[in-house]
Order: structure tokens, then sequence, then C-alpha cells
């Protein structure tokens, strides 16, 4: 078990360096960030003073290796535009991206297992045939457009919700739902197939014969039995609801890390953008780690393979 926490620990470091590698020569192609920053009729020799006190002027592979140097004690450079710490400025953007994204998967869970439970005990009912479009549907739609329609339907046409910003929970209700929607279909596919292999079983079939009621039968041996992978799922779709937030954030003006971070690549501010993708990388690559620690630990095969 020892070996596999080791191997596994190891390959976090290494998503991680090569995640915010490539961020950092992608970034770069973008263009000098020093044009942004001055008036349009600064001088050339303003200019190269700037890109010195800056550091652009230097070759890239200087930058990269400083860059590297500073990450590994936690310094990624003070943010362009204000002079802050870049990394100051990404963590104190985390908790409404963690409120954000905790909700959404709450709200997924909530919807999506009772869903899922009732269409995989009805199976081939209409029941299950209207859930298995709904599942399709949502993971089809793009959540930039069902965000721009909840808030055209509930802040626009009939003043229910606010349409944009954070601080109380009826901001939060159109983010989270407009996050929640992708996960909610992908959890109701995943326990509805999950809960009719163990249907099928026949440990099922004979509590069935023996008269067990209906709501001990699914909820008792049939759910318990069906949770394991489920949660494994759900593990790792907390990563993914916590970089998918992005967009989300965007939409409805959330001021999370995702927002900030779009925007500093819109103004290429480099210090926010790595200093937001270490933190987004490191997250998701954690929330893996330890679902793969809890996997290898119930199932010992995982630590073989």
């Amino acid at each position: 078990m020892l070996d596999f926490v080791v191997k596994r620990s190891l390959q976090v470091i290494i998503v991680v360096f090569l995640a915010l590698t490539a961020v950092f020569f992608l970034i770069r192609l973008s263009g000098d960030p020093t044009a942004l920053f001055l008036p349009p009729d600064t001088s050339r020799e303003q200019i190269e003073e700037y890109r010195e006190l800056l550091g652009f002027n230097r070759p890239l592979y200087v930058q990269y290796g400083e860059f590297v140097g500073n990450a590994i004690q936690g310094d990624f450079g003070q943010s362009l535009r204000s002079g802050d710490s870049a990394l100051g400025l990404v963590l104190a953007r985390l908790p409404a991206t963690f409120q954000l994204a905790f909700s959404a998967l709450f709200i997924s869970l909530l919807v999506a297992i009772p869903l899922g439970v009732l269409a995989a005990y009805k199976r081939n009912s209409i029941f299950d045939r209207i859930a298995v479009a709904t599942t399709v549907v949502g993971q089809a739609i793009p959540s930039f457009w069902l965000g721009l329609l909840l808030i055209y339907t509930f802040a626009v046409s009939f003043s229910l919700l606010p349409s944009s910003g954070g601080g109380s929970i009826m901001h939060l209700i159109l983010p989270s739902v407009t996050l929640a929607t992708y996960s909610i279909a992908r959890f109701t596919r995943f326990t509805r197939s999950t809960m009719l292999d163990v249907l099928r079983k026949d440990y099922i079939r004979t509590a069935k014969a023996s008269g067990a009621p209906t709501g001990r039968l699914v909820l008792k041996y049939a759910l318990k039995n069906s949770l394991i992978p489920i949660i494994t799922l759900v593990a790792l779709d907390l990563g993914t609801l916590l970089g998918g937030a992005v967009v989300v954030e965007m939409v409805f003006a959330w001021p999370g890390v995702g927002r900030l971070l779009l925007q500093s690549l819109l103004n290429r501010d480099f210090p926010i953008v790595l200093a937001g993708v270490f933190i987004i990388a490191f997250i998701y690559s954690i929330v893996n780690f330890i679902a793969d620690i809890l996997y290898a630990y119930v199932n010992p095969q995982i630590r073989v393979k």
C-alpha cells in the first residue's frame, strides 16, 4: 500500500508540474504584455525599461527557470496590474469557488440518486425513458447557454432571482443549478446502470422471493451495494466541478477563481494565471489522489495493477 501511495504522490507532482509548464509557455505565445500596461504614446526606451523591470527582456528559458525555482517555494510573483501577491489573490477567491462547486455537488446528488434508483427499478417504463432522455439533454446542453437561459427566465422575465454577483443564497441558486446540470445527468445514468447490475444479482432475487418489502429491497440491499462506485465517481467529479466553474462564474459574474483566472488571461496578468492554474491543478490532482487511495484500500486488486 505504501508503494502505491508513493507512486500516486509522484504522479500528482508530475501532473501539476506539467500543467504549469504547459501554461507558462502557452501564455507567452499571446505576446508581450507590457504594451497593455503603458500609454499608447510611450517611447521605445520607456517600453524597454519597463520590460527589463518585469524581467521580460531575458531569454525564455531563464524566465522559466526562475519561475520554477520560485514556484517550488510557493512564490508566484505579484500581479502585473495591482502589485499584490498573485497566490494571495487566487486564494482569496477560493472560498467562493468551493461554495459554488459544493452547492452544485449537493444539488446533483439530491436529484440524481433518487432519479437513477427509480429509473432502474422501473426499467423500460415511461418514467425510465423520460429520465434517460433528460440525462442526454443534460449532458449535451452547453453550460453557458443554459446559464443565459436561466438568467432570462428567472431574473429578467419573472424577477425572482438575481442575475449576477454573490454574497447570498439567492445569488447562489442559478449558478449552482447551471453547474450541477451536467453532473445530475452523469450521476443519474451511472446510478441507473449500477443499480441495474445489482438488481440482477442472485441475492436480490432471493430477497424478493422471500417477500422483502420493496423499500428495503431497493434501499438497503441494492442501493447500499451500488454506493462504492458512485462515491468514486462523485470524488472524481468534484475536481471537474471546480475546474468547470470557470465558464459559469463568468456568465453569472460569480467572484471565484475561475472568473479571476479568465479576466487575468484576457489582461495577460501572467502571475495570476499561473497561480490560478496551480491551485486548480493541485486541487484536481489531490481529489483524484484521495479517490485512488480509497478505492485501492477497499479493492486490493487496484494496488496490484
